[in-house]
């Protein structure tokens, strides 16, 4: 007589027990962590809100078009049509930072690094601006002017408190 063949199908009571794990498990193709999957949780609730196209005839406000074609900014005035708001979402919760002075200008979304540091922001912009060696953009040379850039008054009238 040939042994019996074992079951491949596991009990209710091993299925229990499998339930029941010590550590949780996190979705590691969504989440850098479960810290990075609990942030999800937490800003599942929000909303977006549509950016609004604003269409100008050729004829009006010709400076500030030409500004904007100088610049290279039209992907930035052009709103995308649609996106998904889970992955938005995603792309947030992962960027968080979970150790206080660490920051990690990269994301993780479904399986994939995006990151976000300033050369990757050029680079999706179609590089706007191109800096000679040593050359500042005109924010930093406005930042590091001594007459021209208050960071604590600017804060205190921006930000919300806390």
């Amino acid at each position: 007589m040939a042994p019996r063949k074992l079951s491949s199908k596991r009990s209710r009571k091993d299925a229990a027990a499998a339930g029941t794990s010590a550590a949780p498990e996190f979705d590691n193709h969504r989440f850098r962590s479960t810290e990075h999957q609990q942030r999800f949780e937490a800003i599942k609730g929000w909303s977006f809100h549509r950016e609004r196209r604003v269409q100008l005839r050729d004829d009006e406000y010709t400076d500030f078009q030409e500004e904007i074609v100088r610049r290279r900014w039209t992907s930035l005035v052009t709103p995308m049509a649609k996106f998904d708001s889970d992955i938005v979402l995603e792309f947030y919760a992962n960027a968080w930072p979970t150790e206080e002075g660490v920051r990690d200008l990269r994301s993780w979304v479904r399986g994939q690094w995006i990151p976000f540091d300033a050369d990757a922001l050029s680079q999706f912009l179609g590089y706007p601006l191109v800096l000679e060696e040593g050359q500042e953009c005109e924010y930093g040379q406005r930042r590091n002017r001594a007459d021209g850039f208050d960071e604590e008054a600017i804060t205190q009238l921006l930000c919300i408190p806390g």
